[in-house]
């Protein structure tokens, strides 16, 4: 007897239990269902995109081996989810590049060389990462001003290049996406495209072999916006970067906008081309910083709403506190505390809340701030916490600033720039400050007690 399509899925979640335990089949498998299978396409429904990212990022090579087993060699697997919460018709489907990739189809998911017309082009751009959905805080607020700036006069050359930068999961891909969407909304006729480096690098590869690097690189010098996500993919890779120093000349010399995004800073980038980090810099550089306190309560409390599930105030006051990473593990938290609620049928309250978050991130018993930091050390110096703050340079005063320079950095999240920021220093006066405590902490026995009394009141008590 032939078996069908959704049963040769029940067999592929059976595969999945058995090499899964219950939590991790539970939350990741469990709520994705069978939608669909014909000409060796399958496609399933997944709660969000966060959801399918997760799922390629950490069980890819199973998801892989699986599927071709009960599918076939041939398998390409579409996830398809809801943008709008409780719409059906409001979905999105989106193929499993990195899975294709494993069987053998990259295919046509953002051909450069395919397009809807004489002027037209795919720019790649998911909706759902508009300015509307962005939030914006102490965080991004630079990063954001000049990105609204770009998308409603997308013809200045003020920031161009932008270079964004800063840790996973703090926004940049929705940022660069959003400035991408805006300049649609200012100018319909604009040619923009989103890609990501390792796709850009794909693409080249494939070129190359093909012999078409010319039409290659014409292709993306008819580009009005070029954005590439993750630039620094392109490190260690001499020929990709010779062909994108090539690109970018052409289209700066012609007034058409570039912005790139990377998990770090171009001053970090080890074997990238001088000549390329250089031009890197001719613009606009700008860091997004981890979401602070409040940031995390203002983006759990959209999430919620674009959810619409009611967040209790003890549960958004804790996953606020605990979470501090990212928006993507902010995210990540709300998908699991839906599903985690959605499969045991009990209401989201701070017991659920607790029990997820043990699955995913250490739990901050203690949270130390800059704030507190200061307050503590000038009590301990018998100086006013103003003086801190102040270009004073008496020794008792540049040196109780120094020890809050040191402590910040070692006791938070927070970067030498921001700690610099919050002092009216720059980011070098903060890394030659907390240098020059640690050196004289390895010779002067008076300021290492010192600082283990400091860290010592700022512990937890009891």
């Amino acid at each position: 007897m032939e078996v069908s399509p959704q049963e040769k899925w029940e067999e592929c979640r059976r595969l999945f239990r058995d090499n899964l335990s219950p939590e991790q089949f539970d939350c990741w498998f469990k709520p994705a269902s069978f939608l669909s299978y014909s000409d060796d396409t399958l496609r399933i429904l997944v709660p969000s995109a966060y959801f399918k990212e997760q799922l390629e990022a950490i069980y890819l090579p199973l998801i892989s081996k699986v599927l071709r087993r009960v599918y076939g060699p041939e398998v390409k697997l579409f996830y398809h989810y809801q943008v709008v919460s409780g719409q059906k018709d409001a979905n999105v489907a989106e193929s499993s590049a990195k899975q294709s990739a494993a069987v053998g189809n990259r295919a046509n998911a953002a051909n450069p060389f395919v397009s809807n017309g004489e002027n037209e082009i795919d720019s790649q751009l998911n909706p759902r990462y508009n300015f509307e959905n962005y939030c914006t805080g102490e965080c991004n607020l630079l990063a954001d001003t000049i990105g609204r700036s770009i998308a409603k006069h997308p013809n200045r050359q003020t920031y161009n290049p932008l270079f964004v930068f800063g840790p996973p999961g703090v926004g940049k891909t929705h940022l660069a996406q959003a400035i991408g969407i805006g300049i649609k909304e200012t100018k319909p006729t604009a040619r923009v495209l989103y890609v990501t480096a390792r796709l850009f690098e794909s693409q080249y590869t494939a070129a190359n072999a093909r012999g078409k690097i010319n039409d290659f690189i014409a292709f993306y010098q008819g580009i009005d916006t070029l954005i590439i996500d993750d630039i620094q993919d392109f490190i260690g890779k001499p020929g990709t970067q010779r062909t994108f120093f090539h690109i970018f000349n052409h289209l700066h010399l012609n007034s058409k906008q570039l912005i790139m995004t990377s998990d770090v800073r171009p001053s970090e980038m080890d074997n990238m081309e001088e000549r390329l980090l250089s031009r890197f810099k001719w613009g606009m550089t700008c860091e997004l910083l981890r979401p602070d306190y409040e940031m995390r309560v203002k983006v759990l409390t959209r999430k919620a709403e674009q959810e619409g599930i009611e967040l209790p105030a003890d549960v958004l006051e804790y996953i606020a506190e605990n979470v501090t990473k990212s928006f993507r593990e902010l995210e990540g938290i709300m998908v699991s505390l839906v599903a985690h609620s959605a499969m045991s049928n009990r209401p989201i309250d701070i017991e659920l809340a607790r029990k997820v978050i043990a699955n995913s991130v250490k739990i901050r018993r203690h949270t130390v701030n800059f704030e507190m930091i200061a307050d503590q050390v000038s009590a301990f110096y018998n100086i006013s916490a103003d003086e801190l703050f102040t270009r004073s340079r008496k020794r008792e005063i540049n040196d109780a600033r120094q020890v809050v320079m040191y402590m910040t950095k070692r006791h938070t999240q927070l970067s030498l720039s921001a700690i610099g920021a919050r002092l009216s220093r720059n980011h070098a006066t903060v890394l030659h400050a907390v240098n020059n405590i640690e050196n004289r902490m390895a010779t002067e026995s008076r300021l290492r007690e010192e600082i283990a009394q400091l860290e010592q009141a700022l512990s937890p008590r009891g």
